[in-house]
């Protein structure tokens, strides 16, 4: 795993072998942030990484300025990895939140820029994270959220959906705050 661009671009970060965790391949990784550069200011940037793994996601928008960057991961092996990792690369912005999607997203508070959802493919629960985050107040006015998710899924005819992007088998699903 590598981060593409910013204060650590090139940077490499070893995964454990033993880590089951899927990080979003570099190919679609830097797609994703091509489109984002153009539309946000990462320097003020509040970023939530739910589903975060290894943390790929989130490292990637603190190397690139964001302001806040707050990590959600339930096994904590991978938090601790990322807490680590962040720890390491002096990423003050980031903390890291070992809890359940599901139920933390209820009981925030802070209004985030951004939510990025990269959760396991097979989750039975993929369907219900776009109206989860949408319905919740943790997106600003005109805050996006974006899923990652295989082919097999089709969120355009979801609320706020605003476009979905393919690079290879990684599939991101875009949604608008209104």
């Amino acid at each position: 795993m590598r981060i593409i661009s910013g204060t650590y671009k090139g940077k490499h970060i070893p995964v454990p072998k033993n880590f089951k965790a899927r990080p979003t391949t570099d190919f679609a990784k830097e797609g994703l942030f091509n489109i984002l550069s153009n539309h946000l200011d990462f320097n003020n940037l509040s970023v939530l990484d739910l589903f975060a793994g290894t943390g790929s996601i989130g490292y990637e928008f603190a190397s690139r300025g964001a302001k806040r960057v707050d990590m959600v991961e339930m096994q904590p092996r991978y938090a601790d990895f990322i807490n680590k990792t962040a720890q390491s690369m002096d990423f003050q912005q980031i903390t890291v939140y070992r809890a359940d999607v599901f139920r933390l997203i209820p009981t925030l508070s802070y209004q985030y820029d951004l939510a990025f959802a990269d959760p396991p493919y097979n989750l039975k629960e993929i369907e219900s994270i776009p109206e989860l985050v949408m319905t919740s107040t943790i997106l600003k006015p005109n805050g996006l959220f974006i899923l990652e998710h295989g082919a097999k899924y089709n969120f355009e005819g979801y609320s706020n959906f605003k476009e979905n992007r393919k690079y290879g088998s990684v599939h991101f699903s875009i949604f608008m705050n209104p």
